[in-house]
């Protein structure tokens, strides 16, 4: 079954904490997991962020919501135990616990809408075809769209742009990846080889203990890359001596390419047009930050008390 939204899992938290009456969130998060009979691919399910369990985000984001509604509360920390309020609603033995259900109560209407100094209250209240995902999904979801239309749009530049400057742009990325050493060092290759299948080499490290051969091909999305390219790329290298290196594309690669190993020792390593342009983002390359948010959590560490 998919993972249960954060609203789905209101009712089973609230139940979880009658039933042990005080236990911690991650007891609780094992104790709905296993309710919800969860695979153990489910329950390490990764945000789009990679930062946290979506699962856990979930119970947590649950957790938060019943704790405003006054329906769960925390007596220790890192605990969670059910209210009194908790017990009269359970009583009334409903099928479902979700934010309608919360509004009957001001404290929760009061977490859903702010007021600043000077403005007027405000309602964070979220949309309804986003009610199923918590806050950090949301964040994290409008992120990878965000990434992806970027993505997109470095692709379409790049291949606008002469080879010679798609050539350099390779040598500049692989460089903040760790490889080559410095710009001007690295640089001094591309375009010397003149080999079939070679636009030039690259220092694996700092040291240069070895020589990485790169391909580069500024493609258009519809012209993909196959088998008989890396054939080509592959016996160029053997024609120098060399076991290692990277084919870049703008395009993208067929199965039979993706598919390809070869014979003998030689490890190549292919890059599409999507990871190309994933690449320079993470190494912030061609792009500029426009506006940076921080998600902060609450550290426990700095209330303990010695």
């Amino acid at each position: 079954m998919p993972i249960p939204d954060y609203q789905t899992l209101m009712l089973p938290l609230l139940k979880v904490a009658e039933n042990k009456r005080e236990c911690t969130l991650k007891e609780a998060i094992e104790i709905l997991a296993d309710e919800f009979n969860l695979t153990e691919q489910e329950r390490t399910e990764l945000l789009p962020s990679g930062q946290a369990f979506l699962f856990s985000n979930r119970v947590g984001w649950s957790r938060t919501y019943l704790k405003k509604a006054g329906l769960l509360d925390s007596h220790k920390r890192g605990t969670i135990s059910i209210t009194p309020r908790g017990l009269a609603l359970l009583k009334t033995i409903p099928d479902r616990i979700d934010n309608k259900t919360l509004k009957q109560y001001p404290e929760f209407l009061e977490f859903q809408n702010y007021k600043r100094d000077g403005e007027s209250t405000t309602s964070i209240d979220v949309a309804p075809e986003t009610e199923t995902q918590t806050p950090e999904e949301i964040i994290d979801n409008a992120y990878q769209r965000i990434r992806k239309s970027l993505a997109q749009e470095i692709i379409d530049t790049v291949t606008s742009l002469s080879p010679s400057f798609f050539e350099r742009l390779v040598v500049e990325l692989l460089v903040k990846m760790g490889y080559g050493g410095s710009i001007k060092d690295a640089g001094k290759a591309v375009g010397k080889t003149n080999d079939e299948g070679i636009d030039g080499t690259i220092k694996e490290d700092k040291l240069g203990l070895d020589i990485i051969y790169i391909q580069a091909k500024r493609w258009q999305a519809g012209n993909t890359v196959g088998r008989p390219e890396l054939h080509k790329f592959v016996g160029a290298l053997a024609g120098q001596g060399a076991k290692k290196g990277i084919f870049i594309t703008t395009s993208t690669f067929t199965k039979d390419a993706r598919d390809y190993t070869p014979r003998n020792e030689t490890k190549i390593v292919l890059i599409d047009g999507e990871e190309l342009a994933q690449l320079m983002i993470d190494y912030n390359l061609g792009v500029s930050s426009q506006r940076t948010y921080e998600i902060k959590r609450l550290d426990g560490d700095y209330f303990e008390e010695g």
